[in-house]
């Protein structure tokens, strides 16, 4: 009588083999998140949020200027998490859903209720453009991470975006011109700011001045005097450097071709 011989197995307390995987049934382990970056990423949010409910209630020079708090917030957070060496994947995703809201939805609904809504369905249509904009210009960004120059964005940001609309609420409201009267060329401003999002167009970041320890004195009087302009008028100033800054991407996708043509 013939005896096979058994080769022993290892005990597998924790794992279960199925197939040639071994699935773990031990519990996930539960890991904390960093506080502080987070915390201003927070803030971004709730101040996209406080810009709707303002919009809501018809306020919407406060609406207007909580978008441009939540841009103070969400430049803070990502400084913040650099700074302290507190940079996670759960950061990274929490402030791209924090940007949808606050630069993406926020903004679109001030503007609607500002003034779109005359329009009937050509202002909810340039609204949901500029929403969908900002979602999708932010899921290409998230997968361009490390790919691409950081010293350049490609498309608008969606925070410079959002300055371009809650700016142009903000300063003709205080300017007491009707909403309806520019409730035309305003549609084609808030989708014309959509489709810049998700263009290829080329926009000087500024993060490689972020890196520099110094810089040269006449750079601090040059802020100083920039605080100083933006004290005295605060919706047209931040309007005003919103639109530069959103033309600034075509011309110098121009000025490329053109040289390109020159060196030909």
């Amino acid at each position: 009588m013939e005896v096979k011989h058994q080769e022993p197995v290892a005990s597998q307390p924790d794992d279960q083999i199925v197939g040639t995987s071994v699935v773990s049934t031990e519990p996930p382990k539960h890991r904390g998140i960093y506080l502080l970056p987070n915390l201003f990423t927070t803030s971004a949010l709730f101040a996209g949020f406080y810009a709707i409910i303002a919009a809501i209630n018809e306020h919407y020079v406060a609406g207007s200027v909580a978008i441009f708090v939540a841009m103070v917030f969400d430049t803070l957070d990502g400084r913040v998490a650099r700074m302290t060496g507190t940079q996670s994947a759960f950061g990274a995703e929490y402030d791209s859903l924090s940007d949808v809201i606050a630069f993406g939805l926020a903004p679109a609904l001030v503007a609607f209720l500002w003034s779109l809504n005359s329009l009937g369905k050509i202002g909810w249509i340039c609204s949901f453009v500029y929403v969908a904009g900002t979602a999708l210009r932010l899921a290409r960004f998230n997968t361009q991470i490390g790919r691409v120059d950081k010293k350049y964005f490609i498309g608008l940001a969606s925070p410079s975006a959002a300055a371009l609309v809650a700016g142009s609420v903000w300063t003709f409201t205080e300017a007491g011109v009707a909403s309806e009267v520019l409730a035309a060329p305003f549609a084609v401003l808030v989708a014309s700011a959509g489709l810049l999002m998700v263009s290829n167009i080329r926009y000087y970041s500024f993060k490689d001045l972020g890196d520099r320890r110094r810089v040269p004195f006449v750079a601090m009087i040059a802020l100083v005097f920039i605080f100083a302009l933006v004290a005295v008028d605060p919706a047209t100033v931040l309007l005003l450097a919103a639109f530069l800054y959103a033309l600034s991407g075509p011309l110098f996708e121009g000025w490329l071709k053109i040289r390109r043509k020159k060196m030909q």
